[in-house]
This record gives structure tokens, C-alpha cells and sequence, in this order.
């Protein structure tokens, strides 16, 4: 296995990304809340986009998952890494892993799953993490040639609301049906989240909002409050 991924194994992989509208959003700010992560232990970053990645690559040798998210429209609803140009675009600014979208569902230009991992592999020499939504997605991507199933796109991919909670139970049901390690990613807000995830067989654990993103964490906590209801 590819020594960036040894090494956040059983460990905490802090997410540093945000989106448009959030006062914390650019590189700045995304490096000082890798710092801040790096300091409380955390052993490793996911960041989103070259800017975002060259900027934290400068501050820390610990391992970067990257990705680059494009416009759902244009990708037919894959925005998460859908061609490997964009993966190469992640590399060149220092990432150690490349995260993809791992579902079935069509690519810009043709490419296929299997076809951009392996031009990842080859061309880049990096490990790739398929992110992933159902079992089904995580068969397809193992099959495909991922390294590391997420299952980060887990209640982001069907109609209807998105959950408030982790998919654990696709967590123990992706560790039991695959060869390949599996982390838990999306919607771990609390210790007890992680916890659970660890007590089915993650093998590491990716945790964003709950720390990179005050907003969100103010807006969670300002809901249960009784001016909220008036």
C-alpha cells in the first residue's frame, strides 16, 4: 500500500474545504484550519481545488487527499475529480492521494472509472480514493482499481433530503463485501460518529464541517434554540 495511506490509518483525516458564500473560504483560511488540525492530531487533510492544496502542500508534509469539484451540469452529475486532467491539476499542486467520484454514473469526454485510475496509477504514480455511494458504487470502483473506498457521497446522490447522520451501516457493509480499506466520510459530527465508524472496520476516518467550518456549526446549534422557532 502507498505510504500516504499507511500513514492515516486509524487516524483522523481533517477536511479543509469550503464553498462560495463562507466567510472562511480561500487558502488562508484553509491553511490556518489545517494548522489548527495538524497541531490537534490530525494525520492528514482533505482539500479541494490547486490553490487550496499548493497552499496547505507548504505548511505541513503530512498527506493531502485532493480532489477538484467542477459543475454538476457539465459532468452529468460527477463533480468530484471527473476526468483525470483535473486529477493531474490536483498532483501538480502536492496531493498524495487523489479522491474521485467512484459511481457508475457517466464522465465528461467518455473517460471511464477504470480508465482514469489507471492513467492515475500510471501517469501520476498516486493512490486513488473512490468516493462512493451505495455498496454497488463501492463494487464497481474496487473493481475499477481504487485503492480506498469512501463513502463520502453516501445521501448525496438520491432524491429526497439528505440524512443529518453518518452512513455507518454502509460503512460495515462496504468493510465486509470488499478487499479494499474503507473510509468513513460524510456527515461525522461528533466523536460518537467516529467511534462507530472505528468500531465496524474503518480503516480511517474523514471529518470536515464538524471542524473546518463554523458557519455550518453555528447554524446546527442556533436551530435548537427557541428564537429559532419564532
Amino acid at each position: 500500500m502507498h505510504p500516504s495511506l499507511l500513514s492515516i490509518k486509524n487516524g483522523l483525516v481533517v477536511s479543509c474545504q469550503t464553498s462560495a458564500g463562507n466567510p472562511v473560504m480561500g487558502p488562508e483560511s484553509m491553511t490556518l484550519m489545517a494548522i489548527a488540525a495538524a497541531t490537534g492530531g490530525a494525520v492528514g487533510f482533505r482539500a479541494e481545488g490547486a490553490i487550496d492544496i499548493a497552499a496547505i502542500r507548504a505548511t505541513t508534509a503530512l498527506p493531502i487527499i485532493g480532489i477538484r469539484k467542477t459543475s454538476r451540469s457539465a459532468a452529468g452529475g460527477v463533480f468530484i475529480t471527473p476526468t483525470f486532467e483535473t486529477a493531474t491539476e490536483m498532483a501538480a499542486a502536492g496531493a498524495d492521494v487523489i479522491a474521485l467520484d467512484g459511481t457508475p454514473r457517466p464522465r465528461p469526454g467518455g473517460q471511464t472509472l477504470a480508465e482514469i485510475i489507471t492513467r492515475i496509477h500510471d501517469d501520476l504514480g498516486l493512490p486513488v480514493m473512490a468516493d462512493t455511494d451505495s455498496v454497488d458504487s463501492g463494487l464497481y470502483a474496487e473493481d475499477a482499481g481504487a485503492d480506498v473506498i469512501g463513502t463520502t457521497l453516501s445521501g448525496y446522490t438520491a432524491a429526497g433530503p439528505i440524512p443529518d447522520v453518518p452512513d455507518v451501516d454502509l460503512v460495515a457493509s462496504l468493510v465486509a463485501r470488499l478487499d479494499r480499506p474503507v473510509i468513513a466520510e460524510g456527515r461525522y459530527w461528533t466523536r460518537e460518529n467516529v467511534a462507530a465508524a472505528y468500531a465496524v472496520g474503518a480503516y480511517s476516518v474523514v471529518v470536515g464541517s464538524a471542524v473546518t467550518n463554523p458557519m455550518m456549526i453555528t447554524r446546527r446549534m442556533v436551530a435548537v434554540t427557541p428564537r429559532s422557532a419564532q
